[in-house]
């Protein structure tokens, strides 16, 4: 059974923990790799593009922001 866990900062519980840690993997490597891995990477981990989408090109919109 998934238990819900909060990650620091978070507004929202979140109940997927690996989606969580690969969108701020891809987050992270924005400044190293670009917007365009970054993004490459999270559909290749199959993150929903609109997922990806609104945490990369839209930060004001992230759950923890």
């Amino acid at each position: 059974m998934n238990m819900p866990s909060e990650r620091p900062g978070s507004r929202t519980m979140r109940t997927d923990v690996r989606t969580c840690d690969l969108i701020n993997q891809a987050i992270a490597s924005v400044p190293s790799v670009g917007l365009q891995r970054a993004a490459e990477f999270l559909a290749s981990m199959n993150v929903p593009a609109e997922v990806a989408i609104r945490t990369l090109v839209y930060p004001a919109r992230r759950r923890g922001a």
